[in-house]
């Protein structure tokens, strides 16, 4: 028992310590882990024997993620996307392992060798892709929903894997070890639900599996919850979530069916339970931990010995695996047209090995289909193509993404063929509404951006929009502002819209300029630079969200609007004050100096006396019901 405490101490202690420097340096978290099992285990040696053990009760997090994953996805999510995910996932399975395939054919390798080899490299780490995507927020991007079906796909087809690659066994494998294969099958009929049954009742054994998952799912999961948070105690409601993962995951392995593949299935399921935001938030910290631990034991099961003993034959074959898969899926992607930096992302995300590939190595040895000495040499490959990856997204981020974004914005701006009464700087979420509220009320405008992504969604909704820097005076002039009435400034760009306002103002102070503030200070240097016209972003619909909660937390909804007002009020009172102070007090650096803040203090004060001013003096409305209900005659 001491033994396994300790162990348990060691992992998390790197965990600790590993991690978190790892994100301070960027690096990511999935890096920190393994870098923290490689220090723990092949360096300083304090993990060996038993991570072999461990990672196989790691890979749970595997399942348990991707049960998480279903429950995000309902099932019309997941019709939806079924081009991506049969078109793009089997293309990439089936191309990748040919190309492998083919590799090992010129290396003279027997065929079902090959082919085998071919399918255990076209799998992805979903673990590594996955936690990397949330980590980055890469997932609603277009190469990360494509790279998710692609991954999607994979846990699939270790189905047909796993029934095809005994079928690859070598002879002369089988013949040293029969022995081994008769207690190999002993084990396997213990744990087997389907051994030895003839195919018709394999593939009704699987079906009935399947139609339990979905019925059971559906029907009885319901009211095992409601039973379950009656009971009112958490920690029942999450035992009872990881026994339903783990009951999934043991009828899957049963019937010799993915695991990871019947808990998403399952997460599907009651993707529309109204249970499943509960579920999520009892089973995520177990994802978190076991997945971390899981790319702790790959770190520490790295053999060096193997690696500096051939090292540059293992670093050639694992950049030359992750450079072949790159390039498939590059190739994919011009076909399936994911665009721009999309297109990179998701080449790099997918090229290394993934975590199913030791299941199938270790598969393949069970059943003679790859000799042990030339397994282990691609379990180190697996292992090192997962410890690359952070190092592709960090490419992505620091290479990748810049130039796209560079070369994006440097294309020439497009040719301005009309003019307008309003010119609209910026039409991201804040100049789409003013946009569409002008032109619906027939004033003519035009709208600059230099943001070329942002323009061409524009254009696809049939919304008139330049690609273009508004802060150019060529572009300006072209765009008519000399005849304009005014300038709408939506920028993102705090210190362009400040320039823009600078210039306008100075060059054509006849034009009024309607500005966009993020907050109070840009606010206050729009005003100094000459805007006439000031709304921050935020304030309108903050003021509307606080008068909600008042009406929902019980305040009478006049006294609500009231209170907002009051609100509002002193605000416009004292902002000329608050202005004031700040531009003769300011200095380089040191907008919020003593005398601005005590300002901003009383201004506070203020605010509350004006509140409690306003609730003292509330007289209830005594509108009789009848009369407020229209029943009353006399009203009339």
């Amino acid at each position: 028992m001491t033994e396994y405490l300790i162990y348990a101490f060691i992992y998390l202690i790197a965990a600790v310590i590993a991690v978190p420097l790892a994100q301070r340096f960027g690096l990511g978290s999935v890096l920190g882990y393994l870098i923290a099992g490689v220090v723990i285990g092949p360096v300083i040696g304090l993990v060996g024997e038993e991570t072999t053990s461990i990672q196989h009760f790691a890979e749970f997090g595997v399942v348990i993620m991707l049960f998480l994953v279903g429950l995000e996805l309902e099932p019309k999510s997941l019709w939806a996307m079924r081009h991506r995910l049969i078109g793009l996932g089997g293309l990439q399975i089936g191309l990748t392992a040919l190309a492998f395939t083919g590799a090992g054919l010129l290396f003279e390798l027997p065929w079902t060798l090959a082919l085998a080899i071919g399918l255990i490299l076209a799998m992805s780490s979903t673990a590594i892709v996955l936690q990397t995507f949330n980590e980055k927020r890469l997932g609603r991007t277009e190469g990360g929903k494509n790279a998710f079906s692609v991954l999607l796909f994979q846990d699939i087809a270790v189905i047909p894997m796993l029934a095809l690659l005994p079928l690859l066994a070598l002879p002369e494998l089988i013949a040293q070890a029969q022995s081994a294969t008769a207690v190999a099958a002993e084990h396997h009929e213990e744990l087997s639900l389907v051994a030895g049954l003839p195919g018709w009742s394999y593939g009704l054994v699987i079906t009935a599996s399947i139609a339990f998952v979905v019925v059971g799912g559906h029907y009885l999961s319901r009211p095992l919850f409601r039973f379950v948070a009656s009971s009112g105690l958490r920690e029942i409601f999450t035992a009872t979530a990881l026994m339903l993962v783990l009951g999934v995951s043991i009828l899957m392995s049963l019937v010799g069916l993915s695991p990871a593949l019947g808990t998403f299935l399952a997460g599907v399921v009651l993707a529309n339970s109204e249970f499943r935001h509960e579920l999520e938030s009892n089973i995520d910290p177990f994802k978190g931990l076991l997945l971390g631990l899981f790319f702790i034991t790959v770190g520490a099961g790295i053999n060096f010995s193997i690696l500096f003993s051939e090292f540059f034959t293992v670093i050639g074959l694992t950049l030359g695996i992750m450079l072949i898969k790159a390039l498939v899926l590059f190739v994919l992607a011009l076909i399936f047209r994911i665009r721009n930096s999309n297109r990179w992302l998701f080449a790099l995300s997918l090229a290394q090995a993934g975590e199913f590939g030791f299941v199938l190595i270790s598969f393949t040895v069970q059943n003679h289909v790859l000799p042990p000495a030339l397994a282990q040499t691609l379990s180190l490959v697996v292992a090192l193509s997962m410890m690359f990856t952070p190092g592709l997204f960090i490419f992505y981020d620091k290479i990748i993404l810049p130039r796209f974004e560079h070369s994006s914005n440097e294309r020439e701006a497009d040719t301005i063929d009309e003019q307008g009464t309003v010119i609209i700087a910026g039409i991201g979420r804040f100049g789409q509404i003013v946009n569409r509220l002008l032109i619906a009320n027939g004033v003519k405008t035009v709208v600059l951006d230099h943001q070329s992504t942002i323009i061409d969604t524009m254009r696809r909704i049939n919304t008139k929009a330049y690609f273009g820097d508004a802060t150019r005076p060529d572009l300006l002039h072209t765009a008519g502002i000399e005849q304009a009435a005014m300038v709408v400034v939506a920028m993102d760009n705090q210190e362009s819209s400040i320039m823009l306002v600078k210039h306008i103002k100075h060059s054509y102070p006849q034009v009024k300029i309607l500005a966009r503030a993020y907050d109070r200070g840009h606010s206050y240097r729009l005003r100094q630079a000459g805007a006439d016209v000031i709304e921050s972003e935020t304030y309108h619909s903050a003021l509307e969200i606080g008068a909600a909660a008042l009406r929902e937390l019980g305040h009478p909804p006049r006294l609500a609007q009231q209170q907002k007002s009051a609100y509002k009020r002193v605000d416009d009172e004292l902002s000329a004050g608050l202005y004031q102070a700040w531009l003769g007090e300011s200095k380089e650096g040191e907008r919020f100096d003593n005398n601005y803040l005590k300002l901003f203090m009383q201004f506070e004060d203020r605010i509350h006396e004006e509140m409690a001013f306003e609730r003292s003096n509330h007289v209830p409305d005594q509108v009789p019901d009848q009369v407020r209900a229209g029943t009353d005659p006399s009203a009339k």
